[in-house]
């Protein structure tokens, strides 16, 4: 069997999905490993990295991949060049990627798509959405500490006190809560929101202050995921978040709900009452955004506001954004690999909830409808 490693091809991506140290515990008799030349550069990673594990360096790598292993979903041009019967694993984005899910389909791909990991505590250690979250969250307060012309931490100068400055996250899932940990391991001041009545608890555990409401057990679903709310409660929550950007430097937005467009939590209104001076970074920017204002893919000025919409904050941090795939993805290889042979086993929960291509059909239940749905 042929493992192979593409260079990935979207613009401003560092990270690979494999590294020397998984490809050396992967590699037997039976399993070669093919690795596009220059594919781990982004991560810095040399060719001779890989060869020294046992790795071949190729420079056309899909003809002889019998599983391609990539971070992000295939390009038409990739799709292209993929073999029919191939298997593979990477992001999909299959909700919204319809056109890439049908060639898979058509050309009879059993595709693993990462993002349909099952959130259990089997599949953690293949959870390749929330190790790539925690490396968000902490760019992103990065990020916000570099558009402030403030300080984060409180200091004590001969020129006199300096206050810290006040950090609000929004979410606080994987990516929130690394976001809480860095501004306050900064020395921010920082508030955080949430709709689940779980992350209370989380929220405090890291010294922040959580923005109280009412909270209902059923604002979240059994896989911890935020669900849509109803329009008293949204009305309650906007007046919550109006207040607190008035008075905070920086909002980090982390929100999602499952298979759906990221939900406007920043009005206008709201960006236009904030200080001058402050920023937004919204990590919800390629779902749409939580901010009305954001623009997917670019950095921003309204009403004397920095508005990050920017894209793959992983990529920012190429080094352990890459290691901690990798990890991921030698776990799930582990998990499917048997024997030296992948084995596609629907009675294997991971194989269940995240296959999404299998000999010529979508086997993915909710995928099936949304494509469906959408003709």
């Amino acid at each position: 069997m042929k493992i192979a490693i593409p260079k990935e091809t979207m613009p401003g991506e560092t990270r690979v999905a494999m590294l020397p140290s998984e490809v050396k515990r992967l590699k037997s008799d039976d399993i070669a490993v093919l690795v596009e030349a220059g594919a781990g550069a982004g991560s810095f990673v040399s060719d001779a990295d890989y060869e020294a594990v046992g790795a071949q360096i190729v420079s056309d790598i899909y003809p002889e991949a019998d599983v391609v292993v990539k971070v992000n979903p295939p390009t038409d041009d990739e799709l292209g060049k993929i073999t029919d019967g191939t298997t593979l694993i990477s992001l999909l984005a299959p909700f919204t990627n319809h056109d890439g899910v049908k060639s898979l389909s058509s050309k009879k791909v059993t595709s693993f798509c990462l993002e349909l990991i099952p959130r259990t505590t089997y599949a953690q250690s293949m959870d390749v959405l929330s190790s790539q979250a925690t490396v968000g969250g902490y760019r992103a307060v990065l990020n916000a500490a570099n558009h402030l012309g403030k300080f984060f931490p409180m200091l004590m100068t001969p020129a006199g006190t300096i206050k810290p400055s006040t950090v609000l996250v929004i979410g606080a899932g994987v990516a929130g809560l690394q976001a809480i940990a860095t501004a306050s391991r900064l020395g921010a001041k920082v508030e955080a929101f949430d709709v689940r009545p779980a992350a209370r608890e989380q929220v405090e555990s890291l010294g922040a202050k959580f923005l109280y409401m009412d909270l209902d057990e059923s604002s979240e679903t059994d896989s911890g995921y935020a669900i849509e709310m109803d329009d008293e409660f949204i009305r309650k929550e906007m007046e919550l978040l109006h207040d607190a950007a008035k008075r905070v430097d920086a909002i980090i937005t982390t929100a999602l709900i499952f298979g759906k467009k990221a939900p406007i939590l920043i009005k206008d209104y709201m960006v236009e009452d904030m200080h001058d001076g402050s920023c937004i970074i919204d990590m919800a920017a390629e779902n749409g955004g939580n901010c009305e204002l954001t623009e997917p893919g670019k950095v921003v000025t309204k009403h004397g506001v920095v508005i990050d919409g920017s894209l793959n904050l992983p990529s920012e941090v190429p080094v352990h954004a890459s290691q901690m795939f990798s990890k991921n993805i030698a776990k799930l290889l582990s998990d499917i690999i048997k024997e030296d042979k992948l084995e596609v086993d629907f009675e294997n929960e991971v194989t269940k909830g995240c296959v999404v291509t299998h000999n010529g059909e979508i086997v993915h239940e909710m995928t099936k409808k949304i494509i469906e749905g959408a003709k």
